[in-house]
């Protein structure tokens, strides 16, 4: 017998909307339903192009009406907190739009909100389902390096981030809420749980880009206290095509005793031991709708969904909840911290 199929609703209709839904249709037994966002037009527009049924004026009468399975919350961060606690409110499980919150005490709230009213909550983190992370885990649970002493992630681009999501401009809190997040969650997920941290920022497109756009963050990670360096950056910096310049993907290096793990550009990753080199590439898979700019971060949207869909179905899954995801949000606010304290931040 097959499963009973999930109805769900979206909150938000902004830049990202598109490509979830899109994602979403890729995947069976589960239908968008309704879609609220604040501005009508912009709501309508989407239902007309994915057959949505129903656009609501606002997310209770949404709730109300539509009783959805789920919502997907895909609004702008100021919607984070506010539609979500209403999800938990009703008792709808809710899948949030990183970053969870603007602050670590709404992230917080939000978590204790579900955990109260035993709904189920959700953040959707897809870094860590780009299909380079995703062989870059499995290789080093594999053993095959022995156990990294050293890790060094890098997200660094000239690209204009801001063109399509022009709102990005005015966040005080920049790099670290929108990138960081991404990379914090992705070296949780190869390294472990950090140990501490010790964060520089930098404003160099100011009073254009009002948050920083530049961070170096330094952490102690795991049991084996794995030294991980992450690099992020959007400074319009000229850097070398193909090379450097691999917008939107992760590169990263990590040492062990037994040898090396190297994701460089193109989706190449190589692994080196006392054997030699073997190289092999892992580019994510290719979706007519995905935009090729965002070709890896598109594509993992679809993964992510997967991961979530088994969980609210209660078959498993469902690695970024919302518990798990406030440890990001620590991690994130703690580099805050740090940058602003100029010293290292204890977690044990």
């Amino acid at each position: 017998m097959s499963a009973r199929e999930l109805r769900f609703a979206i909150f938000g209709a902004g830049f990202w909307t598109r490509y979830q839904l899109s994602a979403w249709r890729e995947l069976e037994g589960v239908t968008c339903v309704a879609i609220y966002n604040r501005t009508r037009p912009k709501a309508e527009a989407l239902a007309r192009e994915f057959g949505i049924p129903a656009v609501y004026d606002t997310p209770e009468d949404l709730l109300r009406e539509a009783k959805p399975d789920f919502v997907d919350n895909i609004t702008e961060i100021a919607g984070h907190k506010p539609l979500s606690l209403l999800c938990a409110q009703r008792r709808v499980p809710c899948i949030c739009q990183k970053p969870m919150a603007p602050s670590l005490a709404a992230a917080r709230a939000m978590v204790k909100a579900f955990a109260k009213t035993r709904t189920r909550f959700f953040v959707h983190e897809n870094w860590r389902w780009q299909t380079p992370m995703r062989q870059l885990k499995r290789l080093i649970d594999s053993g095959v390096i022995g156990t990294p002493f050293r890790g060094r992630l890098t997200m660094i681009s000239g690209y204009d981030c801001w063109a399509n999501q022009p709102a990005l401009r005015e966040l005080k809190q920049f790099i670290l809420t929108d990138l960081g997040v991404h990379i914090l969650d992705v070296a949780r997920l190869c390294f472990g749980e950090a140990n501490s941290v010790y964060c520089q920022i930098r404003k160099t497109l100011a009073p254009k880009v009002k948050g920083e756009n530049v961070a170096t963050l330094l952490l102690s990670m795991g049991p084996a206290k794995t030294t991980v360096v992450i690099e992020l950056g959007y400074a319009k910096t000229p850097l070398e095509p193909t090379v450097r310049e691999a917008f939107p993907q992760t590169l990263a290096f990590v040492e062990g005793p037994l040898g090396s793990l190297e994701v460089s550009a193109d989706y190449l990753i190589k692994v080196t031991t006392r054997n030699g080199t073997l190289i092999e590439r892992h580019p994510p898979p290719r979706y007519p709708w995905a935009d090729s700019q965002y070709a890896v971060a598109h594509a993992s949207i679809v993964d992510c969904h997967r991961d979530l869909l088994r969980a609210l179905r209660g078959e498993g899954g469902g690695e970024t909840t919302g518990a798990d995801n406030l440890k990001t949000m620590e991690l994130t606010y703690a580099a805050y911290s740090s940058a602003a304290e100029d010293r290292v931040i204890s977690f044990r």
